[in-house]
């Protein structure tokens, strides 16, 4: 039965719903799959470089114990060491986004791919700055770099276009992506304030500490440049979606339009232009008969307008573990390959 040793970079709510994720289907996937698993490295802020090649103590690390496990945990002095140190067979990126410039998360999967691990990640920002860079380094080590969790966590997205939709074209697509800002929309209809509605977002592990990328529609924004270049071959860059948040919308004004049968959404739109791809990201105001005004709280949906048919997927409330599932369901792609 194989045994995966396996790391894990960021250990805030993704990086723990993951490991909360394995923990539970421990046996499942030795029943199901022939897996086992074993937890090398755990990297953080607060711990920092955390690794040893006998095995952590998941549980410890998912409740932030100490890792000492079998008397030779040791404090490597940078990534590589660590990683090397780990004898990773898989590497779980789950940073914060870093939108201008997809560090560190870039370089934890670059040096995953380089020491021969697969490297699967959770963080959108090196899809967006180097996707080309990381996919020809993957398959130059014959690993994988997957990144399914990215856009709509735990929904095929990505990882359906290659296998289940073979020889389709991508004309544009149009969704509500962001589960912060539909969470707090949603809780401003219900009378809170803007900032009461963050806190919610914040209290259900949705939206990060600095809700700014949310709010702004950066996130949005970045996983529409991700769709692009990766669904559709385009190189579309960040500066060159039109832009704008839900942060200058008046509650009242939000109230208003919910009492009046409609409903403010934070929309992502793409649409194909010859070689290039139009792309925004906008608060638009959306009749009730429009399946994207029906979403509720953390819900996010897609529509797909293909050159055969259309194609919509609605991902109803998902919580921190949706992403950590994206996690888990990528290294079973990596693994089984």
């Amino acid at each position: 039965m194989p045994s995966y040793n396996l790391a894990i970079v960021g250990m805030g709510n993704v990086g723990r719903s993951l490991l909360r994720l394995l923990i539970s289907k421990e046996t499942d996937l030795r029943r199901r799959y022939d897996i086992r698993w074993r937890l090398t490295g755990v990297a953080t802020r607060r711990t920092g470089w955390i690794a040893d090649p006998d095995g952590l103590n998941p549980l410890a690390a998912l409740h932030g114990h100490s890792l000492i496990q079998h008397g030779n945990t040791t404090q490597p002095r940078n990534l590589r060491e660590w990683l090397e140190k780990t004898r990773a067979d898989v590497l779980f990126e789950a940073t914060s986004l870093n939108v201008k410039t997809g560090q560190p998360a870039t370089e934890h999967l670059r040096t995953a791919l380089e020491l021969g691990a697969h490297a699967i990640t959770a963080n959108k920002g090196p899809i967006v700055h180097a996707y080309h860079e990381l996919t020809a380094l993957a398959k130059e080590k014959n690993r994988q770099f997957l990144f399914e969790s990215t856009v709509m966590d735990g929904v095929p997205v990505f990882s359906m276009f290659p296998f289940g939709l073979p020889a389709t074209d991508i004309r544009g697509f149009t969704g509500v992506l962001n589960s912060t800002t539909n969470v707090v929309l949603t809780e401003i209809e219900k009378g809170r304030s803007m900032e009461e509605a963050v806190k919610r977002a914040q209290a259900m592990g949705i939206a990060e500490t600095d809700p700014t990328a949310d709010l702004d529609g950066w996130d949005s924004a970045v996983k529409i440049v991700a769709l692009a270049i990766v669904l559709m071959g385009v190189n579309v860059r960040l500066e060159q979606v039109q832009r704008t948040g839900i942060r200058e919308l008046s509650e009242e004004k939000i109230r208003s339009v919910r009492a009046a049968g409609m409903r403010y959404k934070l929309v992502c739109r793409a649409e194909r232009r010859g070689d290039g791809v139009d792309c925004s990201v906008q608060p638009e105001i959306l009749l009730a008969s429009d399946p994207l005004a029906s979403l509720e709280a953390s819900s996010s949906a897609i529509r797909f307008d293909l050159d055969v048919f259309g194609l919509s997927f609605v991902e109803h409330n998902p919580g921190v573990e949706a992403t950590g599932y994206g996690l888990l369901a990528d290294f079973l792609r990596a693994v089984r390959q």
